[in-house]
């Protein structure tokens, strides 16, 4: 398929404008994500419809705490991505070079009609980065978006000003994956910088309409340090504002990075309570077991707002119009009266297209 936001430069390549790599390919080269090809002077997007799977999930999953609590979003993604993260915990999907391998075809309207069949109240682009099935993913959401099926990006969120303005006009929420917050780790263990995606993060919340939530995964050593984890959340008090619900991962050793050790649970407490002392008022642990952790709590009063038992929710003390019933203090969020009641449930699902 023809990609977009690319340009002829003099030299006769094609450079590739979606994110700020700006590969400059020459004829038949792939970029780094390994899915946008120079083909005829032009740019081709070789993993369209093509998914390496679809799957029925939580959405707290993703994770998303404040967006639909309780019901269950069809997960799916492609091959290739434009970071190049060593402790990348899907690099055997971002990483492949064979786009066909282990894929399955779905188009567009495929996915939406399978959503809207399994009862899912959302769709989501994930796994990999949607950023580079860009064409895909955008075409997927105006689908899902016609069956009254919102949508949801699990992103890197690196990507250039101009192609990230039409992505997030197709998306009903995101969340951002802040992987660390200095320039050295993004550099050396992502291949990226940090800048742009910080100015993703600002532009989501200043300019869209799009429901924000962001984990960072803590690697013992790299970016777990108390300094960096009081930048960091200072930054996003002052940026994005306290609601914005930051969720802090357990690292498990993987791909390129196998001589850390896992995070321990005391690390992601120490990193909420830092959050949190930094005036964030929703903060998660993830990637492991802790009930406190994963819990919603009401900022006027104090009170369990929305209790979870891995991403079961074992209680709810919200109005339906997402309201404390103790105090009346709003929860931020994107909530549908009462919550679903989809549970810890991981469901494959058979699109139904034939291949080829």
């Amino acid at each position: 398929m023809p990609g977009r936001y690319y340009r002829r430069a003099e030299d006769g390549r094609v450079l590739c404008e979606l994110c700020p790599r700006k590969c400059r390919l020459a004829e038949g080269q792939r970029g780094v994500c390994f899915v946008r090809l120079a083909r005829d002077g032009r740019m081709v997007f070789t993993s369209y419809g093509r998914s390496t799977g679809f799957c029925m999930d939580p959405i707290e999953k993703k994770p998303l705490y404040h967006f639909l609590p309780g019901t269950a979003v069809l997960s799916f993604g492609t091959a290739g991505c434009n970071l190049t993260c060593k402790f990348c915990q899907n690099w055997e999907t971002s990483r492949a070079r064979d786009v066909e391998r282990a894929s399955d075809r779905a188009s567009a309207e495929a996915i939406a009609k399978a959503a809207a069949r399994h009862g899912c109240a959302s769709v989501a682009m994930t796994y990999n980065d949607p950023v580079v099935f860009f064409e895909y993913a955008v075409d997927t959401a105006d689908a899902c978006h016609a069956l009254g099926i919102r949508t949801v990006a699990v992103t890197a969120g690196y990507m250039n000003p101009a192609p990230r303005e039409e992505f997030y006009r197709h998306f009903d929420a995101a969340n951002v994956d802040l992987k660390a917050f200095s320039e050295r780790f993004y550099r050396e263990l992502c291949g990226g910088d940090l800048a742009t995606v910080l100015d993703t993060l600002v532009y989501l919340r200043a300019k869209t309409n799009v429901w924000l939530e962001v984990t960072t995964l803590l690697i013992p050593g790299e970016n777990d340090g108390d300094g960096e984890l009081g930048e960091m959340t200072r930054w996003l008090v002052q940026n994005l504002g306290a609601d914005v619900p930051i969720h802090f991962s357990a690292f498990h050793p993987d791909f390129r990075l196998l001589d850390r050790p896992p995070t321990p649970l005391g690390t992601l407490r120490r990193a909420r309570d830092i959050a949190r002392a930094n005036g964030l008022r929703h903060v998660y642990t993830g990637n492991v077991r802790d009930d406190e952790g994963a819990a919603t709590y009401c900022h006027g009063c104090g009170r369990k707002v929305i209790g979870r038992s891995g991403y079961q929710i074992t209680s709810w003390a919200l109005t339906d119009g997402g309201a404390c019933r103790a105090c009346g203090a709003v929860c931020a969020g994107q909530f549908a009266g009462q919550p679903g009641t989809w549970g810890n449930r991981r469901l494959p699902v058979d699109i139904g297209e034939p291949d080829g």
